[in-house]
């Protein structure tokens, strides 16, 4: 494609669109890869060696499918590894190790309205510790929108007013999203020197193995399921990652930071309603305080960025 057509809006929606509908639709088969591997939510390490297959399998297709289309094989540019290991630890090893644990202690329509949020931490660490950008008042008005929406999602009104928030649940999706927001920086940051792509791949290789053995060592276990729904599941997860982060990391290296994240309120929209028909959690997507947080997250998202998107 055309680099100049990657920042003509229409073309940053369609793909922003795919990547954030991608990402929603990660919130129900994770939960649903639990069951059909035999994971309980207590079991972190089996959770860590899990997701290290995916990411592990997401290496694998990146760079198996950018060598395909380049006609040569895709290796690691001279001095990248410091911005592979980098990127790696913030994308994949710390970011999936809080939202894979965190996600198996909350539900699954809490959890892709907090990693809507990333948004928010994005604007906020492009604008006060890189610089990339400017912080507006429109902009601080829409992260404490995002702010309320955390805090009205996790408000019962059942048998009195009540909050929860759970650190192993609530709390490390919420750490997934800051460094979701941190990688994203860190992309647009190296994309600058190194192909996008080949970052993508070899971070999401390197974190992955590095999951897979630390859960192996560690006692992990998954069960092999003896049909091919659970496989071609995994398959999935691991398509999500390669392209939707591939996709973003692209748009981001050609855009502002705040013209691309104005679409990441799809994905709380695609994963609440994925959640729904999927994980059957359409009375919970239904709560009011749920809804109320999901207008606050997507209307703060897009109240930090719409000038840019203008």
């Amino acid at each position: 494609m055309d680099k100049s057509k990657l920042t003509q809006l229409p073309v940053v929606f369609l793909l922003a669109m795919l990547s954030c509908f991608l990402w929603g639709s990660a919130t129900p088969a994770i939960k649903i890869g639990y069951e059909m591997f035999g994971i309980a939510s207590s079991d972190t390490i089996s959770i860590i060696l899990f997701a290290g297959i995916r990411f592990f399998l997401a290496g694998i297709l990146v760079i198996l499918i950018q060598s395909l289309l380049a006609g040569q094989f895709i290796k690691p540019e001279k001095g990248s590894f410091p911005s592979i290991f980098k990127l790696s630890f913030a994308q994949t090893m710390f970011q999936y190790f809080c939202f894979y644990v965190g996600l198996a202690h909350t539900s699954g329509v809490t959890g892709t309205i907090l990693s809507g949020t990333s948004g928010f931490f994005s604007i906020l660490i492009a604008s006060l510790l890189f610089r990339f950008e400017r912080l507006t008042t429109a902009k601080i008005i829409g992260c404490i929108m995002g702010l309320l929406g955390v805090v009205v999602m996790n408000v019962s009104l059942e048998g009195g007013a009540s909050f929860h928030f759970a650190l192993n649940g609530e709390g490390l999706v919420l750490l997934a999203s800051i460094s979701l927001a941190v990688s994203g920086i860190l992309s647009k940051k190296y994309s600058k020197r190194f192909s996008v792509v080949m970052l993508s791949g070899y971070q999401f290789l390197l974190g992955g193995f590095v999951m897979i053995i630390v859960g192996l060592v560690l006692g992990g276990r998954i069960d092999l399921p003896g049909y091919l729904s659970a496989y071609v599941l995994l398959l999935y997860m691991a398509l999500i990652s390669a392209v939707a982060y591939s996709v973003w990391g692209i748009l981001l290296k050609y855009n502002p930071v705040s013209r691309v994240t104005i679409f990441n309120f799809l994905t709380p929209l695609f994963g609440v309603l994925l959640s729904a028909i999927f994980l059957g959690e359409v009375d919970q997507a239904l709560q009011l305080n749920k809804l109320l947080a999901l207008i606050l997250v997507c209307g703060g998202i897009y109240a930090v960025n719409r000038k840019q998107a203008s």
